[in-house]
């Protein structure tokens, strides 16, 4: 698996051979610094550390600070590994989006937008009670009966309510890359990536 780090720019849309108007995910993949390089006798798998976008010393600890300057390196805001690449790299090596190519297809990993305390409707799309016959009363919301009664007395662990929403680890595979800008290290990812703007992404390709 190669891939490098990324920022979700926001979203545009283009037009493909056919005049398909086609909505795509712009985002600024690199440049990215090979940080540390890890092989099976030292560290008992094979790997490539990168690390994207420079943070201050002073917003860094000393174990930081004296990881990166092992490859004079400024300290860096995200550090992301990756199982295997195409070619053997170097610490202090730079990556950039030329790795990829205009039709293959990549998995983005992001942080989904958090939309705090949601209740049952919004969370897990429950339909409520749309027709509100029977006596129901200001319960179109709710997220009706939870658990048995004298047996077990109690809410079994998993159950479907309300609570928070969002804010989770997300993986999105199989998206086409429609459009390499590599003067920009821009690449425009067809469909949705999640996040917000302003996010950092995880562009994965697995070989």
């Amino acid at each position: 698996m190669s891939g490098i780090i990324g920022k979700k720019i926001g979203m545009t849309s283009i037009f493909d051979a056919s005049g398909k108007n086609i909505p795509c995910t712009v985002i600024e993949a690199g440049p990215c610094v090979v940080t540390q390089v890890r092989t099976p006798e030292k560290d008992g798998y094979s790997a490539i550390q990168l690390g994207y976008e420079d943070k201050k010393e002073k917003h860094s600890n000393k174990a930081e600070i004296g990881h990166f300057k092992k490859i004079n390196s400024a300290p860096k805001k995200v550090v992301a590994e990756f199982s295997r690449f195409e070619e053997p790299r170097k610490a202090g090596e730079t990556i950039t989006v030329d790795i990829f190519q205009e039709g293959e297809f990549l998995d983005v990993v992001g942080i989904s937008k958090g939309k705090g305390f949601q209740g049952v409707v919004k969370r897990y799309n429950f339909r409520g009670v749309n027709d509100a016959t029977h006596g129901q009363h200001n319960r179109l919301r709710a997220p009706g009966s939870l658990g048995a009664s004298s047996y077990p007395s109690r809410v079994f662990k998993g159950m479907r309510m309300a609570g928070r929403m969002g804010g989770n680890r997300v993986k999105m595979i199989n998206l086409k890359v429609m459009k390499i800008i590599p003067e920009n290290n821009v690449v425009l990812i067809k469909g949705s990536v999640p996040g917000p703007n302003n996010s950092y992404v995880i562009l994965e390709r697995w070989s």
